[in-house]
């Protein structure tokens, strides 16, 4: 009976799906011959790189749509529905969240495969000309955050002023928006990490979650930390323009722009392939797909964009040439097997 059940569940979901105009495009034809993922501006050089792949690899069919809304607005669209005029796969610099899989599973998008495709580091650079800055994560939360350790708003405007070892040049740093990923990572990776360094803050996180985090990661606004949108060559870009400000953004585009930046170390760990790979850099984190299994047999070609993406995360990789760090064996094993049997995410290992 579990069984028959779990079919018609499906069998709806992709009665659903065909019979659905694709409002995504235009609403031209009746359903979506094309794949469509959304999500992660640093996933998104590597879903391109893997959509190049998969229409060389097949010939006639047509290019994967990759959308760079940042995490938080792909994870939305991907949880709004099941459907045509919704999309198949969310890119993810960080895992999902709880709330956003309740999210999902309230909009009916029940079954979700999850496979990690590789690792990414949260780098920190500046400008060949710059300073050459050496920061910690208690050094960034105290520069950055708004109301550091809770005790008032944050007064510092140079580097010296957050630690004297430190030029006294402006705090000036470039990075995502709250809906990026890589904002989130910059909060769990850095800024709380930093933040704890105070005692006290461990007896705040007793007495109160959300002050802790409000304390811990609420970034300040008053110009110093500068929102620059889900576009990281815009990032890059305004380093060359500003030498002594900071920029925050996905490993890849640090390796890629090595000609006009350079790395800003992170407990004197610089960001690189190896110190990435192996978690030693502090900002070490797991890229992400989610795609609906209700879409597998629907869209054609998703399980073909699937095996492409499979076929190029190892070391030698398509995408490794493109700066994406190949996850460790045993996880590229893991998201391998995935990938053949759709296995799909148990909520409850969600934070």
């Amino acid at each position: 009976m579990k069984q028959f059940a779990l079919f018609a569940a499906t069998a709806v979901a992709a009665l659903s799906l065909a019979g659905c105009g694709d409002q995504s495009g235009g609403g031209a034809g009746a359903t979506r011959d094309q794949i469509r993922a959304v999500g992660s501006s640093t996933v998104y050089p590597f879903a391109t790189a893997v959509a190049e792949l998969f229409v060389q690899g097949n010939p006639g069919m047509k290019s994967p749509i990759i959308e760079s809304t940042g995490t938080g607005g792909g994870m939305k669209l991907f949880c709004a529905g099941v459907g045509a005029q919704h999309p198949d796969i969310a890119d993810a610099s960080r895992r999902m969240k709880k709330a956003e899989f309740d999210q999902c599973q309230s909009n009916g998008v029940k079954d979700i495969i999850e496979i990690q495709v590789g690792v990414d580091g949260l780098a920190f650079a500046e400008s060949k000309q710059g300073p050459g800055l050496k920061l910690t994560p208690k050094i960034v939360y105290e520069a950055l955050a708004a109301n550091p350790y809770g005790k008032g708003p944050n007064k510092a405007q140079t580097w010296k002023d957050v630690d004297p070892s430190l030029p006294a040049i402006a705090i000036s740093v470039f990075g995502p928006p709250s809906t990026s990923g890589t904002r989130d990572s910059l909060a769990e990776l850095i800024l709380t990490k930093g933040c704890e360094t105070d005692p006290a803050m461990e007896e705040l996180k007793k007495k109160s979650e959300d002050e802790f985090k409000a304390t811990c990661t609420r970034v300040r606004e008053d110009g110093k930390y500068v929102d620059s949108g889900e576009n990281d060559n815009l990032i890059v870009q305004k380093l060359g323009a500003n030498p002594n400000a900071v920029g925050v953004f996905g490993y890849s585009f640090l390796e890629e722009n090595k000609d006009t930046l350079k790395d800003v170390p992170i407990n004197g760990i610089e960001a690189s392939y190896e110190t990435v790979s192996t978690g030693q850099y502090p900002g070490a984190r797991p890229l992400y797909i989610y795609v609906k299994k209700a879409h597998m047999q629907a869209i054609r070609g998703l399980q073909g964009f699937l095996d492409t993406f499979a076929a190029n995360w190892n070391p030698d990789g398509a995408l490794t040439k493109r700066g994406m760090v190949a996850a460790p064996e045993d996880v590229r094993k893991k998201s391998a097997e995935i990938v053949k049997s759709l296995s799909v995410l148990d909520g409850s290992q969600l934070k």
